[in-house]
């Protein structure tokens, strides 16, 4: 649950408040109303959802200037995420709910370790689903104008799931940013993407179990999870490697000498690409399409990384094989924020300047480093900034 409200957070950052500042939340909810009854939400349900709402909740609008898991290096979130508290738990959880995540695993085709890992980190397998009133927390966020319609949307969405009777309002609750139950569905996924696996029903991604780990498994399916891959495998890489063909199909990374540090055969089909989150040195993986399904759910890399690499432990993978570079130098945001305007001025870099390590800055920083004959490992270094300021 932590790591989708960090995820929310640093969405937030770029949007300050409008509908705020007239200060009347009042009128705002009355505003929702016609909305609403066009969504289908009747006066009833309309009024049962916002009982006892008088204002907003002024600690969820403070949340929304606070972020960790994009500015946090990699190596010390997987340290959370990856312990082996919740590595044990997740057995313990896969051994009791066998029958259960086996059915899923055959309907949809998503690992049941998979499954696990999404369940696992965001909800530590059920027991901290979040317990503030949805409805509050998305109203509060809405009326501040945060993300432009994007909360005003939501809010109207969780309104229609109240409707639906999947719930009733009193345990509708979640995170501080409105993300819901066991699996942290924000409610537009939820009526995407939320089934009713035990048959009672309802979709009750609060308090069934399989109704949550299907959902899981149906909104990965959604994101285009395939099941004939993995979402990647840790690899070690020959001396000399081109690092500038970093993307291809898996075969012809196995005739290029890439293997796996488990010593398990690479496989014979499927595309992939090398991602270096700690740069060379540090562990490297191929990466599937599966790893931006997971994205798909959390856009963060290192929170797609943490869950593959549980999922592999739950399935009886050992730790990674290379070490972190712990210690070691590393941009901060502002740092990263500095990096990708240089890369922006020089055309290598379109993405926002949010000081944040994604994908983009990391195919910028792979560009750059190619131009300038570096090894292509498209981490985003100290030494790197300092060379493209001009400090060489």
């Amino acid at each position: 649950m932590r790591q989708r409200a960090a995820l929310l957070a640093a969405l937030f950052l770029a949007a300050g408040p409008t509908s705020a500042q007239d200060g009347d939340f009042p009128g705002f909810v009355a505003s929702l109303r016609p909305e609403a009854k066009a969504r289908g939400v009747s006066q009833k349900t309309f009024d049962a959802a916002f009982a006892g709402v008088s204002g907003p909740d002024s600690e969820v609008i403070a949340r929304t200037r606070r972020q960790s898991e994009f500015s946090r290096p990699t190596w010390d979130y997987l340290v959370g995420a990856v312990s082996g508290a919740r590595i044990a738990k997740g057995k313990a959880q896969a051994a009791r709910l066998a029958g259960t995540l086996a059915a899923i695993e055959a309907k949809t085709g998503v690992p049941r370790s998979v499954v696990l890992a999404f369940w696992g980190i965001e909800s530590d397998f059920g027991a901290s689903a979040g317990n503030l009133p949805v409805v509050r927390s998305l109203a509060s966020l809405a009326y501040a104008g945060h993300r432009g319609r994007l909360f005003r949307d939501e809010l109207l969405a969780a309104l229609q799931i109240l409707e639906n009777g999947d719930v009733e309002p009193p345990k509708m609750v979640g995170s501080w940013a409105g993300a819901m139950g066991q699996v942290q569905f924000l409610p537009s996924v939820y009526l995407r993407e939320a089934v009713d696996f035990d048959g009672d029903g309802r979709r009750d991604i609060w308090r069934s179990e399989a109704d949550a780990l299907a959902s899981i498994a149906h909104y990965l399916r959604s994101l285009g999870w395939n099941p004939a891959l993995s979402w990647g495998y840790e690899v070690a890489l020959p001396e000399k490697f081109d690092l500038t063909r970093y993307r291809g199909p898996i075969p012809d990374f196995a005739a290029r000498g890439v293997r796996r540090t488990d010593g398990k055969p690479l496989p014979k089909a499927g595309e992939a690409s090398l991602f270096l989150p700690g740069g060379l040195g540090a562990p490297v993986f191929l990466i599937t399409q599966n790893f931006e399904a997971i994205r798909g759910y959390n856009t963060s890399d290192s929170y797609a990384l943490a869950i593959g690499h549980l999922a592999d432990r739950l399935a009886g993978a050992p730790a990674l094989a290379a070490p972190w570079p712990n210690g070691a130098a590393r941009l901060d945001g502002p740092g990263l924020k500095r990096l990708q305007a240089g890369l922006a001025r020089e055309g290598l870099y379109e993405g926002d300047g949010d000081g944040r390590a994604g994908p983009k800055l990391r195919e910028a920083v792979r560009r750059y480093q190619i131009r300038e004959g570096l090894p292509a490992d498209g981490y985003a270094r100290p030494a790197l900034l300092e060379r493209l300021e001009g400090g060489r």
